[in-house]
């Protein structure tokens, strides 16, 4: 096998921890690996090490001559100043990379619905992380390095990028090294799998299942010997209790023996497993919508409706970005009034949500994880009967002793997330509401999770782009297309199948039809393109989308200095706390509604330049 690229007893190491102590491994032709471990052991840095980015302590890293490798890395480099077409082409000709069927594809796919003359730093943070996607994609490389690619794409585009990864590695002999928390993904894209772990990386051969069947015969290999050696660490203690007479050559070597034992003893590691917890109660209505519709900006996010959710309902929305889901949950939540119809919301419903944000945490500021689970329940009740505490329950997710002494604010983005969630479940919700829940956590962190959701005892709403969270989690799956709730019986694979006869429906219209010949030619769209809306709409929308952004910066202000004035309250005048925290939740629902109706505009601006 040609080995591409390759490294050889590395070591690196941070201020606070050592994170490879001597690695040696190598990427070879046809190579398709995917990168797990836990948040904090090195995936990235793994990347990184390898690109060149960052230089090891000790050991070298080795690229065969000529080798092309690219990188696409978390946070990309892109110049806000540049515009959306240069940033992914650079300076070649439009007649080079418009005739280029496999460049127009991946840009059609990516950024077809964004401005090319926009300039990157009006974009949003999804919006950037498509055109760095492209970008990355178009190039020419004999080995490509991905840090979380799915970041920001929704189902449709993540199943686009996993049939495009597998034709274009399949027809090439290049190398594919990717890391990503998406357990779907990795089971469809790769060959084989890299643990980092420990300072080092175990190598498993096949996609992401593969891997954890393997892991799990590991582990039950590592009891069986870890038996063997507690039955020999008794033994030698018990002959230790009963006396060991003093001076004598096997006695010494017996204490020595059972020291060194001792000495071995692995951490233990419990397993969280509740399977019921102690929740309000719930009636037999939950959230009945009758003929219920909403409309915000002038697009209908939901059509007349009528939907019942009822107690222990576990159930996914899908979409793709901007179909309104989250707008829909704060529907259900009532949190918004429907245009029409109405939202009938159970007496004993008890809502909790986890947003895609952490505003929450951030509020908390410099007050320390331990602090913040002193505030809720003292006990939690367990599958077994057993009870814990907050703080040990914590222990159960990934908190160790010294991070449970942490303020909030310096934790990690997955132990934020982490915590963010047990602080919702010790609050005592029955109607559980998760927004991309996902976010900040590794596939094992994850696993954990979703074993503590899966048998909740409550209705559980799920929107996410994970697909092996969804078809883990839910029993039942339903699609939010053009303001329609449609039941998929089939899950998400139904799913793609409309979205992609949707997409064929529309490329035969004549409008379609006009732009994709347009686009065979080579032509730019300043080449003759008329505007579908008059020229004066045209500013009217572009007046509002600059009226729009003053006053989002407006309430970004106003919510800073609400913020501000939360801590300067008293710690123990809980009436004011909670009356100030109000008021932050109205500023932030205004900004959110500020939000939507920037972004129907900017899609009408957009669909101008289509």
């Amino acid at each position: 096998m040609d080995v591409l690229l390759g490294c050889e007893d590395v070591q690196l190491e941070f201020p606070t921890a050592r994170i490879f102590d001597g690695i040696t491994l190598g990427l070879s032709s046809g190579d398709r690996i995917g990168v797990v471990g836990r948040n904090g052991d090195g995936k990235s840095s793994l990347l990184e090490v390898l690109y060149g980015k960052v230089e090891p302590d000790a050991g070298k890293v080795t690229w065969r001559r000529g080798l092309r490798v690219g990188m696409l890395a978390q946070r990309d480099a892109l110049d806000d100043a540049d515009t959306v077409v240069h940033a992914i082409v650079g300076d070649a000709a439009a007649y080079e990379w418009a005739g280029d069927s496999r460049v127009r594809r991946i840009m059609d796919e990516l950024v077809g619905d964004i401005d090319p003359d926009a300039t990157i730093g009006t974009l949003s943070g999804g919006q950037r992380r498509r055109v760095d996607l492209a970008r990355v994609l178009i190039g020419e490389w004999d080995v490509l390095l991905m840090d979380e690619p799915t970041n920001h794409l929704d189902i449709e585009a993540i199943h686009w990028l996993a049939e495009h990864l597998k034709s274009r590695w399949r027809a090439t002999e290049g190398a594919l090294l990717l890391v990503t928390h998406d357990r779907w993904f990795l089971d469809e894209v790769c060959l084989s799998m890299w643990e980092v772990h420990d300072g080092t990386i175990t190598p498993f051969e096949g996609g992401y299942s593969a891997y954890i069947m393997q892991r799990v015969e590991r582990q039950r290999q590592a009891r069986v010997a870890e038996a063997k050696r507690q039955n020999i660490l008794r033994r030698e203690l018990a002959w230790l209790a009963r006396g060991a007479p003093a001076r004598s050559t096997k006695p010494r070597f017996r204490v020595e023996a059972a020291e060194a034992l001792i000495a071995d003893e692995p951490p233990l590691r419990k397993k969280l497993e509740p399977r019921r917890s102690a929740i309000s109660r719930l009636g037999k209505k939950v959230i009945h919508l009758r003929n219920a519709s909403l409309s915000i900006g002038g697009k209908q996010i939901l059509k007349p409706t009528d939907w019942n959710i009822g107690p222990g309902d576990r159930l996914a929305i899908l979409g793709v970005n901007g179909a309104g889901k989250t707008t829909l949950l704060k529907l259900m939540e009532g949190k918004l009034a429907p245009d029409h119809g109405r939202v009938e919301i159970g007496q004993t419903v008890k809502f909790a949500v986890l947003s895609q944000n952490l505003h929450e945490l951030d509020e908390l500021g410099d007050a320390r994880v331990r602090e913040v689970c002193s505030r809720y329940r003292s006990r939690y009740e367990l599958a077994d009967g057993r009870e814990m505490g907050p703080t040990q329950l914590l222990e159960e997710l990934g908190f160790d002793a010294a991070q449970l002494n942490c303020p909030v604010c310096d934790l990690s983005g997955g132990q934020k997330r982490r915590l963010q969630l047990m602080l919702i479940l010790l609050d005592r919700p029955n109607v559980l509401v998760l927004d991309e829940p996902g976010n900040d956590l590794d596939t094992d962190m994850l696993a954990q999770v979703e074993s503590l959701l899966d048998t909740w005892p409550g209705t559980l709403l799920l929107v996410s782009h994970d697909r092996y969270l969804v078809e883990r989690v839910t029993d039942d799956q339903y699609a939010l297309i053009d303001g329609e709730i449609i039941h998929l019986p089939r899950g998400v694979d139904q799913f793609l199948e409309i979205i992609d006869q949707r997409g064929q429906r529309e490329a035969q219209s004549p409008a379609q039809m006009s732009v994709a010949n347009g686009k065979k030619k080579g032509k730019s769209k300043a080449e003759g393109q008329t505007s579908v809306i008059g020229q004066r709409e045209l500013r009217e929308l572009k007046k509002q989308k600059s009226s729009l952004e003053r006053k989002m910066g407006t309430q970004r202000s106003k919510i800073e200095k609400a913020k501000a004035a939360l801590l300067t309250i008293d710690g123990t005048d809980y009436l004011a706390l909670g009356d100030q925290q109000s008021k932050i939740s109205e500023l932030e629902s205004g900004l959110e509604e500020l939000e939507d109706e920037w972004l129907e505009v900017a899609e009408k601006l957009e669909e101008q330049d289509a």
